[in-house]
């Protein structure tokens, strides 16, 4: 389905009864990463995925994305649908808008769950690290993104899961340079929302012991500081394939 959001074409799917669950991808993936994932919590919800700014089929509508305008427009296409509170699943990416989500509507959010994400901002070291790969997508795009999804799967699941690793790719470089630059910098911009975490009376972290993206040490540090039940899964930043049947389990118990 297309929504309009400041005249460009954002997309979305809606299906399932119920509590709605707004399920929100993460940066250079698109809302089909919940393929799997959303017809099984569909069977007990309504289950709604957005492809957020300058991915999968939603228009670039500039050259910064802030977390902020990315949660403006999920509360847009939400408030088209009718839905007043909603339980939110942030993949990575995904979990920065669904924290700006939070904080700007409070009221709407039923409770949020952060999977191989975090509430606390860019260290020095990583902001660093998005402007020098905005700099690489100018000049060597295929590459970069090539190397950013592979990095994403720990090194056990590397084989295991190679054909699912070359589709993601893909998918991936369907994302525009533009697009890519204007949430990356995004990212790069967003503030610490540990407080607004905490504030939320239902709460969760899923976190990958080996994700190569976010410091374990430091995730588990934040859920006890924001005192946010956290569950460990085995292996990367890519839970919904690396660790999918588990995951699944999570989820269902988490929205339930």
């Amino acid at each position: 389905m297309i929504f309009t959001y400041k005249n460009s074409s954002v997309f979305y799917c809606d299906q399932g009864k119920g509590s709605a669950v707004v399920l929100l991808h993460g940066f250079l993936e698109n809302s089909s990463m919940w393929n799997t994932i959303a017809p099984i919590l569909a069977r007990r919800n309504r289950v709604i995925c957005i492809d957020l700014l300058g991915h999968g089929k939603t228009d670039t509508i500039g050259y910064l994305h802030t977390m902020e305008e990315m949660a403006d427009m999920v509360s847009c296409v939400l408030k088209s649908l009718r839905i007043r509170r909603s339980f939110f699943i942030g993949h990575s990416m995904g979990g920065y808008v669904s924290l700006a989500f939070a904080k700007k509507f409070p009221e709407n959010t039923k409770g949020l769950c952060l999977l191989n994400s975090t509430a606390q901002a860019d260290t020095q070291t990583r902001k660093n690290q998005r402007l020098h790969a905005n700099k690489i997508a100018v000049t060597n795009y295929i590459s970069l993104v090539r190397a950013s999804i592979n990095n994403l799967f720990a090194l056990s699941s590397k084989k295991i899961f190679s054909k699912e690793i070359i589709a993601i790719t893909e998918d991936a470089l369907q994302t525009s340079i533009t697009g890519y630059i204007a949430s990356n910098e995004g990212m790069r911009l967003r503030e610490n929302t540990e407080s607004v975490l905490q504030g939320i009376s239902k709460r969760l972290i899923i976190a990958g012991e080996k994700d190569a993206v976010l410091s374990i040490e430091s995730i588990q540090q934040e859920a006890l500081r924001t005192n946010t039940k956290l569950v460990l899964l085995p292996n990367g930043h890519m839970s919904h394939i690396e660790d999918l049947e588990v995951l699944v389990k999570v989820l269902k118990s988490f929205i339930s």
